[in-house]
């Protein structure tokens, strides 16, 4: 398998790693090598959700939905047996329940040899992110990642169509999201319905060792405090405990968000230490790592 290089002399020409391919329709679903574009992952994602397909709490009085949809290999054709797909959405009331035993609105299921995912949830509202804020309303929205051997992890989220947050929400409005704005439409029992087919990119994972570097405790300029974690072929971001970005390696010693922000460029030190520059939309700051694990 090829593995990325992380490089050690940050003057070295650094990996070109495309992000664009080819798609069509072939007048029955779009097939091709563009991959399903990536979202943030948002301050609400926890790992080890159960593994369930029908996420609907028996008190919920929310409107009932079925989400479902195809994995496909970067070809977008093959179809991907034992893929994990994970999802996470708000309640009818707006709230995400982040520290329950019961992981409320949360499941994950594996696809079986057709690719196939299904889903039993709620048609999902759309929620002030901060109370105090009458700007920060974010659209109706389902999180969502897959994750599988040999291909790049996807974090993700889907929208729906008629939303009226969708034109003012930073990552609704993107031009990545275009595709990830969905019907809701009726199955033939009358059921409401969301489909939506992901094709994964190619995995070009990085060494063992270079995340053995550059996880752990890092001390930013500010005097916060954040970590890096690995978990597959994801860097996480961790910030006061709460994990707040995903990212994958883009190249030249560089992890970039869903979004495409935030981009963390690591510096490999003597001693087992490292640098990391991590720029935001609209600030960089600097942070070393103090504590390895």
């Amino acid at each position: 398998m090829k593995r990325r290089i992380f490089i050690k002399n940050s003057s070295l020409i650094a990996i070109s790693v495309s992000a664009f391919g080819s798609i069509s329709w072939n007048g029955n679903k779009f097939v091709g090598d563009s991959p399903t574009t990536t979202d943030i992952l948002g301050p609400f994602y926890r790992p080890g959700a159960p593994m369930r397909s029908n996420i609907i709490p028996p008190d919920s009085k929310g409107i009932p939905m079925n989400f479902q949809g195809t994995i496909y290999k970067e070809d977008g054709e093959t179809a991907l047996n034992n893929a994990l797909v994970e999802i996470w959405q708000c309640d009818e009331n707006e709230h995400y329940d982040n520290a329950s035993d019961d992981y409320l609105f949360r499941g994950a299921i594996k696809t079986g040899n057709d690719g196939k995912y299904a889903f039993k949830t709620i048609v999902p509202v759309p929620y002030k992110a901060d109370p105090n804020n009458e700007d920060s309303w974010r659209p109706a929205h389902i999180h969502m990642r897959v994750s599988v051997a040999d291909q790049q992890d996807l974090i993700t989220q889907i929208y729906f169509k008629g939303d009226k947050y969708n034109e003012t929400d930073t990552w609704a409005s993107s031009p990545q999201a275009v595709n990830r704005i969905l019907n809701i439409d009726k199955n033939p029992v009358g059921e409401n319905t969301v489909t939506f087919d992901v094709v994964l990119s190619k995995e070009f994972p990085l060494e063992k060792e270079v995340y053995n570097k550059i996880t752990g405790l890092y001390q930013v300029d500010n005097d916060n405090i954040i970590e890096f974690i690995q978990k597959d072929d994801l860097l996480f971001l961790k910030r006061n405990g709460q994990l707040v970005s995903s990212l994958k390696y883009i190249g030249n010693n560089t992890f970039e968000g869903g979004s495409g922000f935030p981009k963390i460029t690591f510096e490999l030190l003597e001693k087992g230490s490292a640098k990391a520059v991590i720029t935001l939309p609209n600030k960089t700051v600097n942070a070393e790592k103090f504590l390895k694990y």
